[in-house]
Parts: C-alpha cells; structure tokens; sequence
C-alpha cells in the first residue's frame, strides 16, 4: 500500500444549507436518502492509514477554488453533478484533470459516453456489443431510429440512478408511447430515449481494473421475479430506491449462484467489452438483460457506481473474498498507479 497520504473525499449537494456532515439529512448529490457510502469510505481510508477529509462541491465557485487549494494527494471522487445537473458530471472531473488533482474512477470522457445513453448504445454496437436497438427524439426532432418494436421502454436520455423510470416507462403501443415520450421532455427537458424492452433477469458485473487489466467481479442479479403479475421487470425508480413502496420490499440483490460457466463467461466478456467501449477505468458496473434464449444485452454502463457495504459492488467484493476496506484499497492502489503511469509519460 502506498505511504500515508491526504485524501479528499469528495461529493456534491445542492439546495442545503451547510451543517456538519454527522447532521444532514436532506438528499445528497447522488440523489439517495442515504449517505453510509461516503461514510464507509471515509472510516475504509481511516483504517487503511491515510488522512480523509470531506469536501462538498456546492455549486459555487468557493468550493471549486477550494478543491484547488485542499492539499489533497488524492481526490476519492463521489460526485454525480454540479449544482444539480446531472450533465455537470463530466466537468467536474475535467476540473480535476485541470488542476492537476489525481482522482478515483472515471475520467470525462467516460462519464460523457456512459451518461448519453444514446452515444453510449452506439459505442457499444460499434464494438459488436449487443444492445436493444432504439430511437432517440427531442420535440419532434428524431436524431436517431432503429426499426423498433414494442413493448418499449422510454426513458430520459441524459438521467442515471433509474430517474424517469417507473412501470408507466414500457410502452405496448403507439398512443402510450407518444405519452410518455412527452412526459420525459416535458418533466426533465431531456430527449427520449426510446429502446426495445428485452425480457430477462437483470445481471450486473462489477468490475475493477485499467484498460489492460480488468477483473470482473462474482455477478449479481437483482431478483425482479416477484413483482406484481402486470408490473414491468424493470429496475424502476422505486425498486431501487423507495423503501415504503412494494416493489422495494419484492425486490433483491443477490449473488448469482445458478449460472453455468458457459454462460457467466459470456456475461463477463460482454461487460468487459462494454467497459473498454467506453472508456471506464478503476472502477464500474455493467448492467445487462439475460434471456431465457441466453442471448445478453448490454442495457448501461455505470461509472463510478455506489459503493455503500449494503449494495451490489460491495456485494461482488465481498463474494470475491475482499473485505469493505479492501476494496477501497484497491480502488485507491489503481487510481495511483494510473497517476504513476501518466506521469511518467509526461
């Protein structure tokens, strides 16, 4: 493990007023009720010897003129926006690579590619990658079409954390569909993303590693089949999030133990693929549709993904034999060796 050093953890609020982070309560920048994620890290990099430190990006200028001045060697980077904007995401981690500061997870490029869910269906279908064929349309303007069929499923294009995404998102027809493509402009002023609905069990793959080397972590399925006769499968806005709601208390995460090796190699290839497309690194999460035919999709790809001990990266890490700390370890050890490796091609 490297020397002790000084690491910012850090994360983005907006609309709260500035407490003690043991004392806030409203929603975070990543959009989730809970915070442990931040938390977890915060006590893993204490453990591991190093000297944490929070630092809140809260869309003003001090805080970026701040990070400028931390004093950090290292930048555990949390955020998902600026300010509120999803689409900021990128910026903020341009800004790192601005000031020089060295930082965990994805770069801007890959946060720009992973976030446009339209792009990044087009990287993954120049690779060979197989992905639900779809169409994108933003007030009467159609940017791109596949002949698609129903049911489908419109969701907002530049959203991520399953935003726009409840049981009214998959479509059987055309009425249904020209609804709903107008509730995603008009609620999050975002194109549609419109995409074939592919029936299956939901497999995510974790994976840690560099372009050259990855490691794709034991999969992990999030069990859909006991939602509602009627209810799409999908992993909706209240399945992943709304404790109170049914569909949460129906739904899990869990290990895949039923796969045969056959299949869970191609899962694995396909998410490795998917995540050189477009361009992750240290850490990411592929999420893909398994069908009864045993034929995977690739549905998203996910930079930087929650890393809180209850959740599916954590759950994959664990499965993999890591303890919590020691996948913090591993993140932290890859983001310094690509630092390493960059600064001596400098």
């Amino acid at each position: 493990m490297a020397d002790k050093l000084k690491i910012a953890v850090l994360y983005d609020v907006w609309g709260e007023e500035e407490t003690p982070e043991s004392e806030k309560s409203a929603e975070s920048g990543r959009k989730r009720k809970e915070k442990e994620d931040r938390e977890e890290i915060f006590d893993a990099l204490t453990k591991l010897g190093h000297e944490p430190f929070y630092h809140v990006l809260d869309g003003r200028t001090q805080s970026l003129h701040g990070l400028a001045k931390c004093g950090a060697d290292l930048v555990f980077n949390l955020t998902e926006s600026y300010a509120g904007d999803d689409t900021m995401e990128m910026n903020v981690a341009a800004y790192l690579d601005l000031i020089g500061l060295p930082y965990t997870g994805a770069g801007p490029h890959a946060s720009f590619l992973a976030q446009d869910k339209a792009t990044a269906k087009k990287m993954f279908a120049f690779h060979g990658i197989r992905t639900p064929y779809f169409a994108t349309a933003y007030r009467g303007n159609i940017d791109h079409a596949h002949d698609v069929k129903f049911p489908l499923i419109v969701k907002p294009q530049l959203e991520d954390g399953s935003i726009g995404i409840d049981a009214a998102a998959v479509v059987n027809g055309v009425k249904e569909l020209m609804e709903r493509v107008q509730y995603v402009q008009n609620e999050f002023d975002s194109p549609a993303l419109i995409e074939e609905y592919i029936e299956g069990r939901e497999i995510y793959a974790a994976i840690l590693g560099s372009y050259e080397r990855t490691e794709v972590l034991p999969l992990v399925e999030l069990d859909l089949s006991q939602l509602p006769e009627g209810v799409p499968r999908i992993a909706s806005r209240d399945v992943k999030f709304e404790r109170d709601s049914q569909a949460y208390k129906v739904t899990k995460s869990a290990v895949v133990e039923n796969l045969d090796e056959e299949t869970t190699q191609k899962l694995s290839e396909t998410a490795v693929a998917a995540y050189r497309a477009v361009k992750l690194r240290d850490y990411g999460r592929i999420d893909m549709r398994l069908t009864a035919e045993g034929e995977v999709y690739v549905i998203e790809a996910n930079p930087n993904p929650w890393l809180s001990s209850k959740h599916e990266f954590a759950m994959a890490a664990k499965k993999s034999g890591r303890s919590y700390t020691e996948l913090i370890k591993n993140i932290v050890e890859l983001a310094l060796e690509r630092t390493r490796k960059t600064s001596t091609t400098d």
